[in-house]
């Protein structure tokens, strides 16, 4: 049983970062020697960067040397007394609490919807279920059992023979002029740098009286990462410009879209059925060689050429062939194989998909192209519109569908009203109305689980909330319901009234529609929402620049460990003395890269108090 301190800690949830952890677990050494430990990161970035664009070792010297005494200067300071005290008793609770969860056989997890809360539970169940999960799953497979084999080595000798066959199918590759010599040695794998991947659960508490687990594996420093990494970058733009029409950006974009749909060309019926489908196995499609010729056959539909960025359809799905067949990964004494899908912490996990499901969901569209239906898809959740009969007749088609590709598993939602991508959405004999969706099952008035500096990612999170709300509310009453629930949440989670005060504030003055914030006036709500959907489209053109400027490697990302201290000052210095430095500089120009300077935190609740394994190192 946990003492109300100790709940009040873990109510904090799992982004919280406990103050202080590099202070107190440095106590005996000097404030320069914390600097030093503070600034490192940064500093072993800058050196890279540096001679990455081949800057002078004279040049590259001073401005390292003029950051570092801007940080020193900025953050020698102690901790203040009372951070120290709040930081020295914050740390005998996490080993309270620590003592509990193994005195007493307790997993703590963060929940898999991505709030900040935490489920406690008894860690044999959860084990349990984890292999009964691994059991029945047909994605996986045993390669072998870890620590009895042997004397333990005989999966170190299973991965560099794995790690030798990727190599040796890369130099095949070369060989055949199918990758330049530039690709090769960016492709080919290091083994002393390979870390064996592992597989961990979050638990779903999204059902009645039920726990189900979602399966994650980790990615980073894996034998197919550098290959999976290049692989998205070569597709996914591609993809992604293909698949514009039939794809929603994101929750606003959707909302957008459907209101064009109802009220712009005007195809809403008062008959007219909506339908939304949940793809239950996103990430494990289809075996390994199907996914493979369906990106094939994709590529060959969509390009003019048999070439994708002077690398060949053939070269692609021979690269593809390399990273699916080799993605293994431990969980607890055994080794795996995945034998559908990939990772689903890697970024080409979700462009495979896309470019599945662009395939499969052409079934939908020959249905309803000619009836002027609305019809999109995002990730694995697709909504679509059916003026073709009624809810038998619909669900019957999606019977026939199932049958003949029973891979793909999904779940469907047929009638006049259906939730989607946290929206409610309803056809009222003709007319469209829409508000926020929140989930019966899942505990209210939550944060999202956020990685760093948490204060201004859930500031960014509310902002995103508000611009949500007013995307789909299409009441202004159902709107004031949802600010002020979402007040309530930054409230409730410790926030104070400045932070939300401020935040609404900015929201409203964004448009000067200051009055919006106690007048009911739907006229003056349509045009505010109305602005907000412009806004929103200004918005995804700049997050193409910036995506472009990310594909090709121009986006620069840097940071440094932060503990206290003027953040805000030492930002605004760094970025003064860049600019400067760099105005006319051919590579680092303003114009030429965007260099993104962030805080790196010590660790949250989440990686103090989770039992989560480390990868391993191949020997």
């Amino acid at each position: 049983r946990f003492s109300d301190k100790e709940l009040q800690l873990l109510n904090r949830g799992p982004t919280y970062v406990p103050t202080g952890q590099i202070s107190i677990s440095s106590s005996g050494q000097s404030i320069d020697d914390i600097i030093k430990k503070k600034y490192a990161l940064l500093k072993h970035q800058l050196s890279y960067l540096f001679s990455k664009y081949h800057i002078n070792i004279a040049l590259s010297m001073e401005i390292q040397q003029k950051i570092s005494d801007q940080f020193t200067e900025l953050f020698s300071v102690p901790i203040p007394s009372n951070l120290q005290q709040r930081a020295l008793y914050e740390k005998h609770l996490l080993q309270s609490i620590r003592y509990s969860l193994n005195e007493n056989n307790l997993i703590l997890r963060r929940t898999a919807d991505n709030m900040n809360t935490f489920y406690l539970g008894n860690l044999q169940e959860l084990e349990t279920k984890a292999y009964d999960y691994l059991s029945k799953s047909d994605a996986y497979k045993v390669l072998l059992n870890k620590d009895t084999d042997n004397g333990g080595q005989q999966w170190q000798i299973e991965l560099k023979q794995i790690v030798e066959s990727m190599n040796l199918l890369l130099e095949s590759l070369k060989n055949h002029k199918a990758v330049n010599i530039d690709l090769f040695n960016r492709l080919l794998v290091d083994a002393s740098k390979v870390k064996l991947p592992y597989l961990y659960f979050l638990p779903d508490v999204s059902k009645e009286n039920e726990i189900s687990l979602v399966p994650y594996i980790t990615s980073k420093h894996s034998a197919t990462w550098r290959i999976g990494k290049y692989l998205n970058e070569l597709l996914r733009p591609f993809v992604d410009k293909n698949l514009s029409t039939t794809t929603f950006r994101d929750e606003p974009d959707f909302m957008r879209k459907l209101n064009d749909y109802v009220y712009v060309e005007r195809h809403l019926r008062a008959t007219t059925l909506f339908c939304a489908i949940k793809i239950i196995n996103y990430y494990t499609l289809d075996i390994h060689k199907n996914m493979i010729d369906t990106v094939g056959y994709f590529l060959e539909d969509n390009l003019v050429t048999n070439k994708l960025e002077q690398v060949t359809i053939q070269t692609i799905k021979n690269l593809l062939h390399i990273f699916l067949y080799n993605n293994v990964f431990y969980y607890k004494d055994k080794i795996y194989t995945l034998m559908k899908g990939s990772p689903n912490t890697m970024p080409l996990s979700d462009t495979l998909p896309n470019i599945f499901l662009f395939t499969w969901q052409k079934k939908i569209l020959k249905e309803i192209k000619s009836k002027n239906e609305f019809f999109g898809r995002y990730k694995d959740q697709i909504f679509f519109t059916w003026n073709n009969g009624n809810e038998e007749q619909l669900g019957s088609f999606l019977q026939t569908i199932r049958d003949k590709k029973p891979n793909v598993q999904f779940q469907k939602l047929i009638g006049t009203n259906v939730p989607f991508l946290n929206a409610f959405v309803e056809n009222q004999n003709g007319e469209l109305f829409t508000r926020v969706y929140h989930h019966p099952i899942l505990p209210r008035y939550t944060l999202p689980y956020v990685v760093g500096h948490s204060k201004l990612a859930h500031g960014d999170w509310f902002r995103s909330a508000l611009i949500r709300a007013v995307c789909y509310c299409s009441l202004i009453e159902d709107f004031t319901l949802e600010r002020i629930y979402l007040e309530l949440t930054c409230l409730a989670n410790g926030y104070s009234i400045f932070f939300v005060e401020n935040n609404v504030q900015h929201f409203f003055s964004y448009f000067h529609a200051d009055t919006m914030c106690y007048l009911k006036d739907q006229t003056m709500y349509d045009k505010f929402r109305h602005d907000w959907f412009g806004y929103m489209t200004m918005q995804y053109e700049l997050s193409d620049k910036l995506q472009t400027f990310n594909d090709n490697d121009c986006l620069i990302h840097v940071n440094y460990l932060y503990e206290f201290g003027p953040k805000c000052q030492f930002n605004q210095q760094f970025h003064c003395l860049w600019t400067e430095s760099f105005n006319q500089h051919a590579n680092l120009s303003k114009d030429k890269v965007k260099i993104q300077l962030t805080t790196k935190h010590q660790h949250s609740l989440n990686s103090l108090l989770a039992r989560e394994k480390s990868t391993c190192s191949i020997q």
